[in-house]
């Protein structure tokens, strides 16, 4: 009998939908697909691979009020945010316009009597494992880039949005993929390790949790297979002394719970200068008592649950611990369905937290946030470089100069002046540290996916 993978819903804990794993047959047709489908996709135009991708795009959108609904069943989020459209669209179409430009040749200076250039050749096989937080956005960030420089795609999703994968496999279908290029396949921890590991795939792609990352190294040792790694984060912010005060606020509390917390580049740890700490911290949880937490399905609310009933009870358990040490928390709501074992979680700041609680230094992935006062820029720099993430860090100032100064000595991959929690696809995505290895979006996205080879040609 074969084994299936559970979707056990955080609305009311039913099973929303079960998968049986793929066969070792159904596996060895997608990699004999895939890899037959290569040449022939290679010698198709970055045009017309574009103009499949925008196809894709619009076959994606059409189904999106169903995957609004799906993505509330499946991992929690609130249906009166529409899902991912927004940022499906602004990434797919920038990187679509981007790869012309992006893929051509490269020509350096002319020698007579040759011709010299260096093409971006298809890595071959570009294997996908999605986590479930943004399902879509962190699928496409290397499946789009990897189809348009001309690879082929096996797509493994992770198993609390198992749906997503099929809806992704659906719109190829519609925009006329050429059959074999994009593969969809449900496999168990054991049969994806199996895979990574036969030699058969050239590019990995992994986002999710660092002991994960690790998982994927070990798997692919020896294949000399490539990799890129998005993992833990644990992001913070720091607001200045010139600060606008409302603004940061705003966003910063968006940056913090947005999704239940549970986004790579969410705000985590919140630095204030002790000029404006009060007012900020006021206005800070105010805005934070408006949030209302409860069933996803609910136009109403506006905080779902988190995705497992097991991730809020980590950040329980860091909130406690935080609060044996001294912190002290300013929400404390009184929700019914929030207690121990339920993935119901509502959102807390603590104060007077430091860097010797968990909640400071290990990633929460949900919706809290300690908030410290800082003297001064140096002291903010020092508390944001203790760490062992570096995904992005935001500056709240009205200074630019002096916010790209800090940034330089903040040890991240984005640094981000009166913004944060945002993917601006002309912008590589990379991190440093624990957080990973590799780069998406941007033209440095297209790197990890292509192969450089040289053209050297001399007339006799």
């Amino acid at each position: 009998m074969s084994e299936n993978v559970k979707i056990i819903s955080p609305v009311d804990g039913s099973v929303y939908a079960e998968r049986p794993i793929a066969s070792d047959a159904e596996i060895k047709a997608a990699l004999s697909g895939a890899r037959a489908a290569l040449p022939e996709w290679k010698a198709v135009s970055v045009q017309e691979r574009a103009r499949c991708m925008l196809a894709f795009l619009d076959a994606l959108l059409a189904m999106n009020d169903e995957v609004t609904v799906e993505l509330a069943w499946q991992m929690g989020r609130p249906v009166r945010y529409g899902g991912e459209k927004g940022g499906l669209e602004e990434r797919i179409r920038a990187m679509a316009v981007m790869a012309e430009e992006t893929l051509k040749p490269y020509y350096p200076p002319e020698k007579p009597g040759f011709r010299r250039y260096i093409a971006r050749e298809p890595v071959g096989i570009v294997m996908v494992i999605a986590p479930w937080n943004y399902p879509y956005l962190t699928a496409i960030n290397t499946i789009v880039p990897g189809l348009l420089a001309g690879n082929a795609i096996i797509l493994k999703h992770a198993a609390q949005t198992l749906l997503v994968g099929e809806r992704i496999a659906e719109a190829f279908r519609r925009a006329g993929l050429p059959k074999g290029l994009f593969h969809n396949l449900v496999l168990s921890h054991e049969q994806t390790e199996k895979l990574i590991g036969s030699g058969r795939i050239d590019h990995i792609n992994f986002t999710g949790s660092v002991a994960g990352g690790r998982a994927i190294e070990r798997a692919a040792s020896g294949t000399f297979a490539s990799l890129g790694l998005e993992l833990g984060g644990k992001d913070p912010a720091y607001v200045r002394a010139d600060a606008k005060i409302d603004h940061a606020i705003e966003n910063l509390v968006d940056g913090a719970f947005y999704n239940s917390g549970q986004c790579c580049c969410g705000v985590e740890r919140i630095y204030v200068d002790a000029a404006v700490y009060n007012d900020f911290v006021a206005g800070f949880a105010d805005l934070t008592r408006k949030y209302v937490l409860g069933n996803p399905l609910n136009a109403s609310t506006t905080l779902g649950p988190m995705a497992r009933a097991s991730f809020a009870d980590t950040v329980r358990g860091q909130i406690e611990e935080a609060r044996r040490k001294g912190a002290t928390a300013l929400i404390n709501m009184k929700v019914a369905n929030d207690r121990p074992g339920s993935p119901y979680l509502a959102p807390e700041v603590l104060t007077n937290v430091n860097h010797q609680m968990e909640v400071m230094r290990e990633e929460s992935f949900g919706p809290v946030v300690g908030i410290m006062k800082v003297r001064d820029d140096e002291e903010a720099v020092t508390l944001m470089n203790d760490s062992p993430y570096g995904l992005t860090a935001s500056i709240w100032t009205q200074d630019t100069d002096r916010a790209a100064a800090i940034g330089s000595l903040i040890e991240t991959g984005t640094v981000f002046m009166n913004r944060c929690d945002y993917l601006d696809p002309h912008l590589v995505w990379t991190g440093v540290k624990d957080t990973g290895r590799g780069a998406a979006l941007s033209k440095y996205g297209f790197d990890a996916l292509t192969q450089p080879k040289s053209f050297h040609l001399r007339d006799v």
